[in-house]
């Protein structure tokens, strides 16, 4: 049944009410749990005396966020600050020359900060892969491009790479491996564009200015060579109207959103709890599973605000940088499941959709998810946990398909005819439940930890059974068919209904004169 099947007003509003009263109940045990623990032991190194306002102490349990937005904000806020301004006066002196001044600035910055050792080693990698896509084949690319990245996942290879780092920056280990692991995945980028390229080649200055713009070095996100190229050198700079407004807008918002989860870590202690066994032993049911809930909601909120500062700068720079991710209260399906759309977007272009065609055939997709996930492995470090969160990922993406193929053939097919839309929405959203807390549970693995992933699948399917199985799946289900009805007005925006034709006795009034008007008058009522 198509996506725009509606449902009865008064079912959404049962709906929304079942879902924040659920929301609201898990928060309320979450808030016990961290008022009644805030001076446990356990959490001395990672909850903090918080802000002086509140009076409680806050969870600092998460070193990105602690990093990005108060050890090293002055930093960050410093370099990229300076980049706006450089490029503001660059895009009114030269447009035309605006990317070169990105590089230039952009190198001057790592030298700065990482010194001359390590951008030697940056730009030796470009050359080297540079070299490598001259040939134009892209399993050499490939295989060159993942052999590099290889040698920052395992020793003695990151040893010997890390010592041209120097100095004492307490920064310097994330920004050594941020900009080397996102230099390996644009040159990769770089080396499979130029295969593409039926005349000539990309120059070597293009791969610099594009691996070196500053906003996206260290901390991403990707956005594919090609995309760059064609933004970065379009010479037209001219702004739609409310474009600044917009981008301001934006700013504004993850200034809100950084706000907000800096004050809701004084009260809940989403990040510190799941670390302590002992006490998750202890808690209820609701907590537990909320707890799960939240670690999820709140990691994207965290990619959201990263990622959407730095994008904030390159809209200021005309460019149009990779969406955020789609937030976990929004997704049912794991072909939708990403926390990184920049990586997403490379993946799926260079080894997802590249692989599996159409993604219309099992085997197809087979060959495609496992190539995929193989890479991700790669880039996101083997280990026992990553193994396992990609594993059962590649496999919930895998069965997906083979449920859709499933349920497309008969009897199944026939059925669903035979429902209202409405009825097949009802029952779609029954399975996607279940395929909810399956994504929940997958992902859990490699934000928490594997031991917490078990407690809560316990809490969930055996400990809790009966009751809290079947009140955490109905508050779900409802989730799910309010992820729907957004989904269904965002369909009806994109691709609106047709007007229906008018009756046949409006179409012989049409022949007098004036009834035009008195048809589009009969329409705006």
């Amino acid at each position: 049944m198509g996506i725009k099947a509606a449902l009865p007003r008064y079912e959404l509003y049962f709906y929304n009410t079942v879902v924040y009263l659920g929301l609201l109940w898990a928060a309320s045990w979450i808030f016990d749990v961290s008022s009644s623990n805030a001076n446990r032991k356990t959490f001395k190194s990672s909850v903090t005396p918080g802000w002086y306002y509140f009076g409680r102490r806050m969870d600092t349990a998460d070193f990105e966020w602690v990093m990005w937005f108060s050890t090293f904000r002055d930093h960050i806020l410093f370099a990229l600050s300076g980049h706006v301004i450089f490029a503001k006066i660059c895009s009114m002196l030269a447009p035309q020359h605006r990317s070169l001044m990105y590089l230039c600035y952009g190198t001057l910055a790592v030298l700065v900060t990482m010194g001359w050792t390590y951008t030697t080693l940056i730009l030796s990698h470009c050359v080297l892969l540079y070299s490598i896509s001259l040939v134009k084949l892209r399993w050499l690319c490939f295989l060159a491009g993942l052999t590099t990245l290889s040698t920052f996942k395992m020793e003695p290879f990151i040893s010997w790479q890390a010592g041209f780092v120097t100095g004492d920056f307490e920064l310097r280990s994330v920004l050594f491996y941020g900009g080397c692991g996102f230099t390996i995945m644009r040159c990769m980028s770089f080396a499979l564009e130029n295969c593409e390229k039926k005349e000539g080649n990309y120059s070597i200055l293009e791969l610099l200015k594009y691996n070196f713009y500053l906003p996206y070095f260290y901390f991403g996100p990707i956005m594919t060579f090609d995309k760059f190229y064609a933004q970065a050198n379009k010479a037209d700079l001219t702004r739609q109207e409310g474009a600044i407004w917009n981008i301001s807008l934006q700013g504004l918002i993850h200034l809100g959103a950084i706000l907000t989860v800096d004050i809701l870590f004084h009260f809940l202690y989403i990040l510190s709890i799941p670390t302590d066994m002992k006490l998750l032993k202890h808690m209820s049911d609701w907590a537990v599973v909320g707890l799960a809930y939240c670690n999820l909601v709140y990691d994207w909120v965290k990619a959201a605000v990263m990622f959407g500062v730095i994008n904030t700068v390159s809209r200021l720079d005309h460019l149009d940088p990779p969406q955020p991710p789609k937030c976990i209260t929004m997704l049912y399906v794991f072909s939708e499941t990403h926390f990184d759309r920049g990586i997403n977007d490379w993946l799926c272009k260079y080894v997802y959709n590249y692989l599996g065609g159409k993604h219309d055939t099992v085997w197809d997709e087979a060959i495609a998810t496992l190539c995929t996930f193989g890479i991700t492995v790669l880039w996101l470090g083997p280990c026992q946990v990553v193994f396992i969160w990609a594993f059962f990922n590649c496999f919930g993406l895998n069965f997906e398909l083979w449920t859709a193929k499933f349920v497309c053939m008969e009897p199944f097919a026939s059925v669903e005819m035979a429902m209202s839309p409405a009825m097949s929405r009802r029952i779609r959203a029954v399975f996607n439940t279940f395929n909810f807390w399956t994504i929940v549970l997958y992902n859990i693995i490699a934000l928490n930890s594997l031991e917490f992933t078990k407690l809560v699948a316990r809490r969930l399917l055996l400990k809790g059974f009966p009751i809290t199985t079947i009140t955490v799946f109905i508050v779900t289900y409802c989730l799910v068919q309010l992820i729907k009805e957004r989904e269904r007005r965002q369909a009806l925006i994109d691709d609106p209904d047709p007007i229906p034709p008018p009756p046949e006795m409006w179409q012989k009034v049409a022949k007098f004169k004036g009834a035009e008007y008195f048809r589009k008058a009969l329409y705006l009522l």
